[in-house]
């Protein structure tokens, strides 16, 4: 028996989507956080923090990119924020809930940018943290690192 493969949408983030959102980057927190002896009310503070750092980060420095639900089977599944640049296609940040991770999902939506960059000439770049276990997704994909910026690797595949 087949299983059948997700429908995945993309839409625009909208203010109501926030505190998903804040759930989503508290998904992509939780395995370090399990490390820090805090109480939750020290958790969910450094998460609030954070996540508004991270938010405003991005508002000021991708003030041109596109910031887009992951919705699968139309449920909010994820986020993808995407900045397009003459000769580059930046993935800002893809970010499933635990239970949408290993199902293809990010794979998918990786693939389309990585067609879309091909079809334009650009590469496709991604900042990802040196111990993330997606980095041997990105490896598999045909990432490779150009740059190390401490704990990040920028990656790029080109086309």
């Amino acid at each position: 028996m087949r299983v059948a493969a997700p429908s995945v949408t993309l839409r625009p983030v909208e203010a109501r989507d926030e505190p998903f959102l804040r759930r989503v980057y508290a998904g992509t927190r939780a395995d370090e956080l399990a490390l820090i002896p805090w109480s939750r009310d020290e958790q969910e503070e450094f998460l609030r923090q954070q996540f508004d750092a991270q938010d405003a980060y991005y508002s000021t420095h991708y003030d041109n990119a596109r910031f887009d639900v992951i919705e699968v089977d139309g449920e909010p599944a994820g986020r993808l924020y995407v900045a397009r640049w003459d000769d580059e296609i930046r993935i800002i940040e893809i970010a499933l809930l635990p239970e949408h991770r290993g199902r293809g999902v990010g794979t998918a939506l990786i693939r389309e940018l990585l067609e879309e960059a091909a079809q334009n000439g650009q590469r496709v770049s991604i900042h990802v943290e040196k111990h993330n276990p997606a980095l041997r997704l990105y490896e598999r994909l045909g990432f490779e690192p150009v740059a190390d910026r401490g704990v990040y690797l920028l990656l790029e595949a080109s086309p």
